[in-house]
């Protein structure tokens, strides 16, 4: 047997290797294609990108036709610059610039030299093409915009950079991809397939018809049209709102997860970054530290969740047994908790669960937290056991959602206070901040949303998407798991109804809506920032959530309005407004939408920095906005003392 062996081995491997080449040399002949590189020309036929729909139908994004310059450098030749600039707008210092660069990417191959150049643009070189060898034009789309919102939602498309083209060889230099956004996220769905056709060279470098009667010539194949959970009209309005003011609005579909609305402010229109002024408009957003448009608050922005928080405290106490919903605290506007420590509230009186929630008051939620912690022995048990307990609502961690972008937010555990305290010594007292939403607990604006939506839901939530439907493709099934929080669902009723009766008695019945059952929940969260190196209080956050109908829910809603102060002043109404244009598709409350669209709070945030350009368009189309409804917009201070 061993004298077989090595024989037999020899023998196996000789034929291995005949038959490899034999596929390589007959059967495939790629290697063969790409040996005759340089007797090869290559063009791409570049497809459609699918189209963007929201949930209605209507459609949101489109494409248009483009045209790019290629160059390749090798075959450059007796080139009149002067009139190869005047043609293209351009500087013979720019035409200099743009071949060095094209000579770096391949003297041989062909680059970008002029990109995304319209009809108009393009119609003059069409002319004359034939005048600059070396030069050819590659047709593409480009995306067309049917609106003028949603910016953050949308992305948008660039050109691949050579590390991206290093790492995918399916793009070449030239080629589009989607950034941010749903353009980012589902671009393989989006961008379809390129079509790739061979024509033979003869030795002048001259085409002299398809290579092998197009054996290897592909078709290019159109992306996938998209439906985006969106609702058209209800991001439009929210943007509407949120304009000369910062912050963020995030509304859900509490019985499904899907996102109906995801507003970032400032933001900008997405056609301002299509065709060639596309880099300069760009380096003017993303160069913008003051306003920060590129920035999605929705998702991104990390903030104290101040009173809407106290829903969480409240949930936690019912389900660990610490207090019941006929459990009171009396409340001298706040209550001494430890030797020189007195936290104010604005209420005064016994309060249990259900005035507690809609007179907001602290003294109430910071004795359930403190029993809560002092429930077990060790407070770093305590604090594990009630973080597990908020993180059950998707709190402090990426919620899984299909956008490229997002922050965990922060719920505190042990490991935390170990690490602030490291001699130990904290205790329910140290950290009772945490009760109303201040304190180290973080969170984004979807977050909230989410919470809203899983308190609608009285217990369970699904992972927030913005994809609806894919045309001939299933969506990610995870989308339709349900979350489970860790309170049992008889606990939710008695919170909502005190949620219900924010609307109704408490700190939101300015913003009642005749013949919609509205539950929600007022807050402010204080903002501290640096100014001349020293750390300033500013006004305060204004924060609101919500979900309506009280039974039966359609849409669950967070709003945080950046230094917009008490949370009944402007996150409130615009949270108001939101739900009635969702379900109602008109607006009764027009007090609210006057007072709400003539505001602006440009001047809180002077303190931080100047007019931005970006600012400075948000000014102008609010003006745009408010002559429409005959409205002046004015500046004004608060004068509402709720929470």
């Amino acid at each position: 047997m061993r004298k077989l062996l090595l024989p037999s081995l020899i023998i196996v491997a000789a034929s291995l290797l005949v038959i490899r080449i034999f596929y390589l040399q007959v059967v495939n002949d790629t290697f063969k294609l790409k040996s005759e590189n340089n007797a090869i020309k290559i063009k791409y036929d570049y497809p459609e990108r699918g189209y963007i729909y929201d949930r209605n139908g209507k459609l949101l994004v489109a494409n248009q036709a483009s045209y790019d310059i290629m160059v390749i450098p090798r075959e450059l030749k007796n080139i009149d610059t002067l009139e190869f600039c005047q043609l293209l707008n351009i500087t013979k210092e720019d035409f200099i610039k743009k071949i060095a660069k094209a000579k770096v990417y391949s003297p041989r191959l062909p680059s970008v030299f002029l990109p995304q150049l319209n009809k108009s643009e393009f119609a003059a070189f069409q002319e004359k093409i034939r005048k600059f060898e070396g030069f050819y034009f590659q047709k593409r789309s480009l995306r067309d915009y049917e609106v003028d919102f949603g910016a953050n939602i949308f992305g948008f498309i660039t050109q691949v950079n050579e590390q991206l083209i290093a790492k995918n060889p399916y793009y070449k230099s030239g080629d589009l991809i989607g950034q941010q956004g749903v353009e980012q996220y589902y671009e393989e769905i989006l961008r379809g397939i390129k079509g790739v056709k061979y024509f033979q060279k003869d030795k002048y470098n001259r085409e002299i018809g398809s290579y092998k009667n197009g054996k290897y010539d592909t078709i290019a194949v159109q992306g996938e049209d998209i439906n985006l959970t969106l609702d058209a009209e209800l991001q439009k309005y929210g943007e509407q709102l949120m304009i000369n003011k910062r912050g963020g609005i995030v509304a859900i579909e509490p019985k499904t997860g899907e996102i109906l609305a995801l507003v970032t402010a400032p933001s900008y229109d997405p056609g301002i970054l299509v065709g060639r002024q596309r880099s300069k408009n760009y380096t003017m957003l993303y160069h913008d530290s003051i306003a920060k448009p590129l920035y999605d608050r929705g998702l991104l922005a990390e903030y104290p969740p101040g009173s809407p928080f106290k829903i969480l405290t409240g949930l936690i106490g019912l389900q660990e047994g610490v207090v019941d919903e006929q459990t009171s605290f009396m409340c001298n506007h706040g209550f001494s908790y430890a030797r020189g420590r007195f936290m104010k509230c604005h209420d005064s009186g016994p309060h249990q669960l259900h005035n507690g929630i809609y007179h907001s008051c602290n003294t109430y939620f910071a004795q359930v937290y403190m029993r809560t912690i002092n429930k077990y022995t060790k407070p770093s048990y305590a604090v594990d056991v009630w973080s597990d307990h908020v993180k059950s609502f998707g709190l402090g961690q990426f919620m899984g959602y299909d956008l490229p972008t997002g922050k965990r937010g922060n719920v505190p555990t042990s490991k935390t206070y170990k690490r602030i305290y490291p001699n130990g010594g904290w205790r329910s007292t140290t950290i009772v901040s945490n009760s109303i939403g201040q304190g180290e607990v973080l969170m984004t604006p979807i977050q909230l949303a989410n919470m809203m939506a899983t308190v609608a839901n009285e217990g369970h939530y699904f992972t927030p998407h913005i994809i609806k439907k894919i045309k001939g493709e299933n969506i990610d099934p995870k989308f339709k798991v349900k979350h489970e929080t860790t309170i049992d669902k008889k606990y939710f009723k008695p919170v909502i109804s005190g949620l219900f009766d924010v609307y109704n008695l408490g700190t939101g019945r300015s913003l009642k809506v005749e013949g919609i059952d509205i539950c929600g929940k007022t807050g402010t969260a204080e903002n501290f920032a640096k100014i001349g190196g020293k750390r300033v209080q500013l006004e305060d956050h204004s924060i609101f959530v919500a979900f309506a109908p009280k039974d039966n829910p359609k849409i669950a809603i967070a709003v945080l309005v950046e230094n917009g102060g008490f949370g009944a002043t402007i996150a409130g109404p615009i949270a108001s407004l939101m739900i009635e244009k969702y379900l109602r598709k008109t607006i009764t409350r027009t007090d609210l939408e006057k007072r709400i669209l003539e505001r602006s709070l440009q001047d809180r945030y002077a303190k931080l920095g100047g007019l931005s350009d970006v600012v400075k368009l948000q000014l102008k189309k609010q003006d745009s906005i408010l002559k429409s409804k005959k409205i002046i917009p004015v500046i004004k201070k608060d004068t509402t003392k709720q929470n």
